[in-house]
C-alpha cells in the first residue's frame, strides 16, 4: 500500500492481515484493551484476540472465540447455535475483563465475565435471546415486534465500565442496560429512539439504522445513523432518552437525508454509509465508510453540518470511492472501513474491504 494516500495526519502506518493461515475476511469489528488487540473477523464467524497488538503483517492470534481452531470458518462452526458459536460478530467492548461481542446475525449480545483463556470459550451471558441456542430475529422471528429483551441485527456494543448500550439496529434503537447484565435475556432499563421498548417504527428526529454507539469519558454520546448518512450527538448521554441529538454531523437538519449531501463528490461536510465514530483527546473521529475515509473533528461539533478538520485516507476532502485511487485499485488506499479504536495515539482501522486492519500513529 502506498501510505500517502492516507494523507498528512497519519504517520509510522502499517498493515496487519491476520492470521498467515487464514487471514481476516471482512474483518468489521477492532478494538484494544490493556494492549490487547481484537478483531471481529465478520466473514469468517469468529473473533481473534492478540495479546500484544501486533507489530508484523501476520501473527497467529492467540486465541480464537465461535471457532475450534483456524481451519473452521463456518456459521455457527457448522452446526447449531450454542454458547460459544458466532454468525457475523461485530461489535466489540472490553475492559480486560469483562468482554462484550454482538453477535449480529444470530440476534445476540454475548458476555464472558471473565477475560477468554481458551479457543471457542463459551459465553456466559447472552442478551436478545432467552437462551444459548435461540437465534431468532426478536426470539419470535422476521415480523415479530420488539420488546425490553429482544434484539434484532444488534451491530454495536459500548459500555463505560458500568452500564451497557447496545446498537440494535435492525429495530432501530439503542437499548440501555444501567448496569452490566448478570441474567440471560435480561430486560433493557430504558431505550433511545424509540418512545417505548415495542415500537419499531420511526420518525426522522431518531436514530434511523444505529450501526454503533460510544459515550465519551464527559458523558458526551455519539451514534452513527447509517441509513440517514449522519452521526448524531448529545452533549450528555442521558439526554437521549427524551430529546432528540443536539447536533448533526453529515447533514443540515434532522429531515436531511442525501448521500453526501446529494453530491456528486464528498465534501468536508458530507458523509456516506457512515458506520462508526470514536472520541480522540478533545474531538471526534468519524467513518465516512461509503467515501472510504477518516473524518477528524478537532472540537466536537455543537451545530449541524459542521466542517471536518482533516481527513485520513484520501488527500483531500473532494475524493471519494469512486475516484482514480480505489475505483480500479483499492489495496492503494482504505475501503470501506467499518470501525475504528485508538490506543493512546495510536489509530487502527476495520479496513473492511480490503480485509486487513491499518494501523497508524495519529498526528495532531
Amino acid at each position: 500500500m502506498n501510505f500517502e494516500t492516507l494523507g498528512p495526519h497519519v504517520k509510522n502506518s502499517f498493515l496487519f492481515k491476520g492470521s498467515e493461515k487464514t487471514p481476516f475476511l471482512a474483518p468489521r469489528g477492532v478494538y484494544t484493551t490493556h494492549d490487547h488487540l481484537l478483531v471481529s473477523d465478520t466473514g469468517r464467524n469468529r473473533v481473534f484476540i492478540w495479546k500484544k497488538i501486533p507489530k508484523t503483517a501476520y501473527s497467529e492470534p492467540d486465541l480464537i472465540l465461535g471457532q475450534s481452531d483456524l481451519s473452521d470458518t463456518s456459521r455457527n462452526s457448522g452446526g447449531a447455535v450454542t454458547a460459544g458459536t458466532l454468525h457475523y460478530p461485530s461489535g466489540i467492548w472490553s475492559n480486560g475483563n469483562v468482554l462484550i461481542v454482538a453477535d449480529a446475525w444470530n440476534h445476540r449480545v454475548l458476555i464472558w465475565n471473565s477475560f477468554p483463556s481458551q479457543n471457542a470459550q463459551p459465553a456466559d451471558i447472552v442478551l436478545g435471546q432467552p437462551d444459548f441456542e435461540s437465534n431468532q430475529p426478536n426470539v419470535q422471528g422476521i415480523g415479530a415486534n420488539p420488546s425490553s429483551q429482544t434484539l434484532h441485527w444488534p451491530y454495536g456494543v459500548f459500555s463505560d465500565g458500568k452500564s451497557l448500550w447496545i446498537a440494535d439496529t435492525g429495530n432501530r434503537r439503542v437499548l440501555f442496560y444501567q448496569n452490566l447484565p448478570s441474567d440471560n435475556f435480561q430486560a433493557a432499563d430504558n431505550v433511545i429512539g424509540k418512545p417505548d421498548f415495542t415500537t419499531r417504527d420511526y420518525e426522522n428526529i431518531e436514530p434511523i439504522w444505529p450501526y454503533s454507539v460510544k459515550v465519551s469519558t464527559n458523558k458526551q454520546m455519539v451514534i452513527a445513523d447509517t441509513q440517514f448518512y449522519r452521526n448524531l450527538i448529545w452533549d450528555k448521554a442521558e439526554y437521549a432518552f427524551s430529546t432528540p441529538a443536539n447536533c448533526i454531523i453529515g447533514q443540515v437538519d434532522f429531515d436531511a437525508s442525501g448521500q453526501n449531501q446529494f453530491g456528486l463528490f464528498p465534501s468536508s461536510k458530507s458523509l456516506n454509509w457512515t458506520y462508526d465514530a470514536c472520541f480522540y483527546k478533545n474531538g471526534l473521529l468519524v467513518n465516512d465508510t461509503g467515501n472510504s475515509r477518516i473524518l477528524w473533528f478537532k472540537e466536537i461539533p455543537t451545530e449541524n453540518n459542521a466542517e471536518a478538520t482533516a481527513v485520513i485516507g484520501k488527500r483531500d476532502f473532494n475524493t471519494g470511492s469512486e475516484n482514480k485511487e480505489t475505483l480500479m485499485g483499492t489495496s492503494s488506499s482504505l475501503y470501506w472501513p467499518f470501525s475504528i479504536t485508538t490506543n493512546n495515539n495510536q489509530l487502527l482501522i476495520a479496513d473492511t474491504g480490503n480485509h486487513r486492519i491499518v494501523i497508524t500513529d495519529l498526528n495532531f
